[in-house]
């Protein structure tokens, strides 16, 4: 094949991508403000008209039969439509209108900006950023003089995406929380409901951090909200006895599930990396490389709690990656300490002064009894009333 009719059929595919996939955004964006109307009109009816209690049957009758092809007319999506209207609707004022309309347009786009994404991941940003100018700016309170307007940030995820949403989310705030994230990392529906179920929202960003005294402004901000605290580690399964070397052979083992609880833009690079200073070998426990941050992340593992020299260890260890692996254009290098336990105080002393950027974090191996042992073990209230029968 003639390489420069190659290069022209690769520049053409990329083309009708970049087409369908601003197509479905933009069908996806008009379905969501249709259900978000629907959903408006559908509550004022139900405040207003006097029909009885089935018209909602009815209506999802008369909807199915004049579009035989459209799914969401069913009576189940119709009270969902409901309910999702009035998850958002009553608590958005201006202020919280302002909040939402702004998120993409500042937080999403920083992050966009200092990524470099795969092609796919590029073409979604852009078409999103064309979809929202399609899109009415709600103002006001909505779902009162405002009829028809939403909040533009709620248009880009599929509706399948805000159901596990609204039904798993107790405020509208972390159901904001994952919608970003999820516009903002193209997850899968199961990829978010794994977040959501995992308490990603109660987790992000709340690491101990040097960050802000040890790197620039806005990498900073991006570093911190990378971290998690603690991480769940609950696909694994370790007994009582393990070593760091278990947790390590264990997290390797099940890489693509580690990569992602750390979170989007981690490269593996390699573990029990070697380096050398002044003819002393070192390992590294974990080492990658964070396409978004432009830097090598190093992360140590301790099965036990958190002590100061771990803190100098690892800033030994940033040393020796910024001077041997940091290219002239990357950032500064980052360094984790993932521990079983952690005192935030004793970790807060230990990174002050410190000029390398460390983060320290714990971390679970799991949260949740095993779905094979529910209901086999015995309930608190159960064993006081043993307890209580004993005593007597």
């Amino acid at each position: 094949m003639n390489p420069e009719y190659k290069q022209w059929l690769a520049h053409l595919k990329a083309q009708i991508r970049s087409a369908q996939i601003k197509a479905a955004l933009k069908i996806n964006a008009e379905l969501i403000i249709l259900y978000w109307r629907l959903g408006n009109e559908i509550v004022q009816k139900q405040n207003e008209a006097r029909w009885g209690d089935k018209w909602l049957h009815q209506l999802s009758k008369d909807s199915m039969s004049e579009f035989p092809d459209i799914k969401g007319f069913s009576h189940t999506n119709l009270k969902y439509i409901i309910r999702w209207y009035q998850f958002y609707a009553p608590a958005i004022g201006q202020q919280a209108v302002a909040q939402l309309q702004t998120v993409a347009a500042t937080e999403s786009n920083t992050i966009v900006q200092q990524a470099v994404a795969q092609s796919q991941s590029q073409i979604v940003q852009e078409a999103l950023a064309q979809t929202t100018e399609l899109i009415p700016q709600a103002a006001g309170q909505i779902g009162q003089q405002v009829v028809g307007q939403i909040p533009v940030i709620l248009t880009t995820i599929p509706w399948g995406h805000h159901l596990q949403i609204i039904t798993k989310c107790k405020k509208w705030n972390e159901a904001l929380f994952y919608i970003k994230e999820t516009s903002t990392h193209s997850w899968s529906r199961n990829v978010l409901v794994h977040q959501i179920e995992s308490g990603l929202y109660h987790r992000k960003g709340g690491a101990v951090t040097n960050f802000e005294t040890t790197l620039p402004k806005p990498q900073s901000d991006l570093a911190k909200e990378l971290l998690k605290d603690p991480y769940t580690f609950d696909f694994l399964s370790l007994g009582e006895a393990y070593k760091e070397r278990d947790l390590e052979n264990a997290l390797t083992d099940h890489i693509t599930k580690f990569l992602l609880e750390l979170g989007s833009g981690f490269s593996f690079t390699g573990r029990q990396y070697h380096i050398t200073a002044g003819e002393d070998d070192f390992y590294i426990d974990l080492l990658f490389y964070h396409l978004k941050l432009r830097c090598f992340v190093v992360i140590e593992l301790k099965t036990g709690k958190f002590i100061p020299e771990y803190a100098g260890k690892l800033n030994f260890y940033l040393n020796l990656i910024d001077d041997t692996l940091k290219h002239a254009t990357d950032q500064p290098s980052i360094g984790i300490i993932i521990c079983k336990e952690r005192n935030k105080v004793v970790a807060e002393y230990a990174l002050r002064g410190m000029d390398k950027p460390i983060g320290v974090s714990e971390y679970q191996l799991t949260e949740k009894l095993p779905a094979a042992l529910k209901g086999k073990l015995p309930t608190i209230e159960q064993i006081e009333e043993e307890l209580k029968d004993i005593n007597e």
